[in-house]
This record gives structure tokens, C-alpha cells and sequence, in this order.
């Protein structure tokens, strides 16, 4: 397995992470055996950068991580979240940057994790009401407290990076970023490199879209949250998966699948980043991890921006409410 460092930092992660925020839900029916098996394959694989968070199905998506890694602590690079507030069904109610908070939510996570330090801490998302140097600064105590190892940032704005920057080293910033979700490049991207500030890239397949696996919305299992976003609703939809059957056709033609296109894209973009695809069956894993072994030449790049340019994509990421708290 191909490894990198995450920006200036000492951590270094497998070329490709596993998300894993589908595995209790979120994205159609849990099975925790299946996703105990994909970890435990993932890891195998050499895999050893798992991401979760303490909101995904309201805790229990650490509580079936941590039961995944025991006894293999060792072999995995441990990324966890805080900082969004949560209904017992695991819903967006809010966000808190409160220091007492990610004291509170540090513990929190490392008990359902059931281990004595988290090596990547992020701030899931921005609070306005609270100065991010007093956040961060709460989250360094933590890691002075040798709880914490490195702190990291999810969808926050070039000026918010700068400013937590200065009070303790962010070694990742986490935000969506794929064929269909480019809002960071520019100011954010720059902003990561001149701070070496290593990029994780959520979502690389565009919450599955970009797999080739969704074809109707009907596809979508009734409790699953991407029936709220406005890329799966009515013509946006019908318009987007026009743009996923013309990779597709580039995929078919490069002789890969077209999320594997989409991984390999992403991976082209900077050595600095680390796309963290989620998936919950080992077969699409292996799939994923495929990906790693795909070249896109100038030509074909150029190809793929011609079908599918920054522009096309139709509806925004999250319903009106949510976008709010996006690169704050």
C-alpha cells in the first residue's frame, strides 16, 4: 500500500482511506457484520486510515469502529469528529464550538472507541458563535493532555484555516471534493499548501453517484439521507446522471469503472491528497482500492473536464440550512 504524510506532519496514512459514516446508516440499512469484515479487509489491504465521527448514527458509528480495531490499534491511523450536534437518530441539529464541549466530546469519543488516544481530531464544523483560536485552542489542550494527537479542520474557509493555524498546527483540513464537487479549489486548496496543511477529500464519489450504481431515485432507500439533497431531486437529478453516463463511456474506454475514474481523478489532483471513499461491502473496498493502480494522462484529464466540467453539476450539496455551515 502506497503511504503519504498528511502535510508537515509525522502521521502518515495509506493513499486511500475508508470512510465510514455508511456503515450505521446514513446511506441505507446497517449491517455491522458486513461492515466489520470491510474494516477488517481494509486493514488487510494495508488500508489504515479510518474516519468516523461522533454524530454518525449518534455514537454508534465509533462505538463499531473501535469494535472492529481491537486488538489491531497498531495498524490503524484513527480520525474521528466533533463539533456537530446530533439528534439520538444521528440528525444535524446544530453545531457546537464550545471548549468545554470538545473537552466533553473527546472523552465521549474515546470511550465508544474504546482506546486512549485519537490520532486525527477534527472540528467538524464551524461555529460562529464561538472564536475558532478559543476552539482550537481547547482542541490542543487535548492533545497536550496526550489524548489528541493531531487536530484537523472539516469544511472550513481559507481565513478560518489561517486563524486556527496560527494557534496550533492543523495537520488536515476534511471537506468534500470530487468530479462533481470542486468549491476548494482555489483559496482553500492554496491556502493547505502554502501551510502544508495535508487535504482529505470526503464523498469522492459524489455520495455514490459517480459508482454507476444509482440510476433512479428510486434507487435510494427510503431513510436514506441523500433523498434530502438537492443533486438527487427532479431535473437536477435527470442532469446529473447524464454527466455520469458520459465518465462512464471515459471509464469504459480507459478500461476501469467509472468510480474508479473518479478516485483516480481525485488522487491526480496532489500528492497532498487523500480521498476517503465510504463503503460498507469488501467488494466495492477492493474496487475502490484499485483505483490506486489507475494513471489519467494529460489527455485523458482533459478528456474527462470536457464531460465533465467544474459547471455541470446541477443542485447544491445539502438542503438550504445546511449549506450554511459549509467552508465557514
Amino acid at each position: 500500500m502506497q503511504e503519504k504524510s498528511l502535510g508537515k506532519t509525522n502521521l502518515r496514512v495509506s493513499a486511500i482511506g475508508l470512510g465510514c459514516m455508511s456503515m450505521t446508516g446514513t446511506y441505507g440499512t446497517p449491517d455491522a457484520d458486513s461492515a466489520i469484515a470491510t474494516i477488517h479487509r481494509a486493514l488487510d489491504l494495508g488500508v489504515n486510515f479510518l474516519d468516523t465521527a461522533n454524530m454518525y448514527g449518534a455514537g454508534r458509528n465509533e462505538i463499531l469502529v473501535g469494535q472492529a480495531i481491537k486488538g489491531r490499534r497498531d495498524d490503524v491511523v484513527l480520525a474521528t469528529k466533533f463539533g456537530i450536534l446530533h439528534d439520538a437518530q444521528g440528525r444535524n441539529i446544530g453545531v457546537c464550538g464550545k471548549p468545554e464541549y470538545a473537552r466533553e466530546s473527546c472523552d465521549a469519543s474515546l470511550e465508544r472507541l474504546g482506546v486512549d488516544h485519537i490520532d486525527l481530531y477534527y472540528l467538524h464544523r464551524i461555529d460562529p458563535a464561538v472564536p475558532i483560536e478559543e476552539t482550537i485552542g481547547a482542541m490542543a489542550e487535548l492533545v497536550k493532555a496526550g489524548k489528541v494527537r493531531h487536530l484537523g479542520l472539516s469544511e472550513a474557509s481559507a481565513e478560518t484555516i489561517r486563524r486556527a493555524h496560527a494557534v496550533h498546527p492543523i495537520a488536515a483540513l476534511q471537506s468534500e471534493y470530487s468530479l462533481w464537487t470542486r468549491e476548494v479549489e482555489g483559496a482553500i486548496l492554496d491556502t493547505c499548501r502554502e501551510l502544508g496543511i495535508g487535504f482529505v477529500a470526503f464523498s469522492p464519489l459524489g455520495r455514490g453517484i459517480l459508482s454507476g450504481e444509482i440510476k433512479r431515485f428510486e434507487d435510494l432507500p427510503e431513510n436514506d439521507l441523500r433523498r434530502t439533497m438537492p443533486r438527487y431531486q427532479g431535473e437536477n437529478f435527470a442532469k446529473n446522471l447524464a454527466i455520469v453516463e458520459r465518465l462512464e463511456a471515459v471509464a469504459r474506454e480507459k478500461g476501469c469503472t467509472v468510480a474508479q475514474l473518479a478516485i483516480a481523478w481525485v488522487l491526480s489532483r496532489g500528492s497532498d491528497i487523500v480521498p476517503i471513499p465510504g463503503t460498507k461491502r469488501v467488494k466495492t473496498l477492493e474496487e475502490n482500492v484499485a483505483a490506486l493502480d489507475i494513471r489519467l494522462s494529460p489527455e485523458e484529464l482533459a478528456h474527462i473536464e470536457a464531460v465533465s466540467p467544474a459547471t455541470a453539476v446541477a443542485g447544491e450539496r445539502y438542503p438550504a440550512h445546511l449549506m450554511k455551515a459549509i467552508n465557514r
